[in-house]
């Protein structure tokens, strides 16, 4: 399988269950298991949707000496997912609550603490690239140094810049023009998510580029054949939560096409792969790992 290396968040996260939005006021609520709470974050979603495919993966993060980070690190060791790279220079771990309703619409509410003020050290990072396939580096503040140091080492980048309405837009910049493979959401695009595609291609470095538009599917560009392809979704089991979805799209996406560098064939698995992940609750559950997936493939792709 590929080696990769994952740079981006970890954090606590609380999963809130409510029966509709907005939501109505009332002084105490009883959701019976409604409320659930794990380790996840960008980064550790990505990681482990990864290592569950059966890719290695060498996970770069920070977090806090603290009871989070303490559970971050048991996690880690639970799922066979290496900590040598998990910094706990941290005040606090990060944490975020997500609301969710039965309609699959959420809303995500993310404390970062103090990351966005804090470097990862550079020689750790030098470290973990050796012998890599490719840099998946999460658009957190801590791996934009990363961008440059990757493509040094003629590492190719893979990142996700998420929800994004603007080709200047000042965060995401460096991500967006040192991606080789980019992939970012449709929700506040101001243009038709073909003609924003077009866009970001004649701009940016990116060969490839996938926008995930929810229950549309996903939009795949394809610099070297001139492609542009909707991809329709599938549906494997009932929603039970949309969160992370993104994330599983992105792993799915860029394990596969390590496997077979075939973009096309690497879209439709991943969209198969976050169809079924959205079934359960929580960011980082609900993940195939390749055997499962490959049996769905044959099942739901002809």
């Amino acid at each position: 399988m590929n080696n990769i290396l994952v740079s981006g968040l970890i954090n606590l996260e609380t999963t809130l269950r409510v029966d509709a939005f907005p939501i109505e006021y009332s002084p105490v609520c009883y959701p019976f298991f409604g409320v659930k709470s794990t380790i996840s974050g960008v980064g550790f979603n990505v990681a482990k949707a990864l290592s569950t495919l059966g890719d290695t993966v060498r996970l770069l993060s920070l977090v806090g000496n603290d009871p989070a980070g303490r559970l971050a690190f048991q996690e880690m060791e639970t799922l066979k997912i290496s900590a040598t790279y998990v910094d706990s220079q941290l005040d606090q771990t990060p944490q975020s609550v997500i609301l969710f309703d039965s309609e699959g619409n959420r809303q995500i509410n993310v404390d970062l603490k103090n990351i966005q003020d804090q470097k990862y050290p550079p020689e750790l990072f030098n470290k973990a690239l050796e012998d890599c396939d490719m840099a998946v580096l999460c658009n957190i503040k801590f791996s934009r140094p990363f961008l440059a140091m990757a493509h040094a080492r003629n590492i190719p980048v893979a990142t996700d810049v998420h929800a994004i309405s603007n080709l200047d837009d000042q965060y995401n910049q460096d991500f967006m023009a040192n991606a080789d493979i980019l992939f970012m959401s449709h929700e506040n695009l101001p243009d038709e998510p073909e003609v924003w595609a077009r866009q970001v291609l004649n701009r940016f470095r990116a060969e490839i580029l996938v926008i995930g538009m929810g229950a549309a599917g996903a939009l795949l560009a394809v610099k070297q054949d001139r492609s542009l392809d909707h991809i329709p979704p599938v549906k494997v089991r009932p929603v039970i939560n949309t969160v992370g979805a993104g994330d599983a799209l992105f792993s799915c996406f860029v394990h596969d096409y390590l496997q077979t560098r075939d973009p096309h064939e690497a879209i439709r698995k991943a969209i198969l792969f976050a169809s079924y992940k959205i079934g359960v609750n929580g960011a980082a559950d609900g993940f195939l790992n390749s055997f499962q997936l490959d049996q769905l493939a044959r099942e739901y792709l002809n």
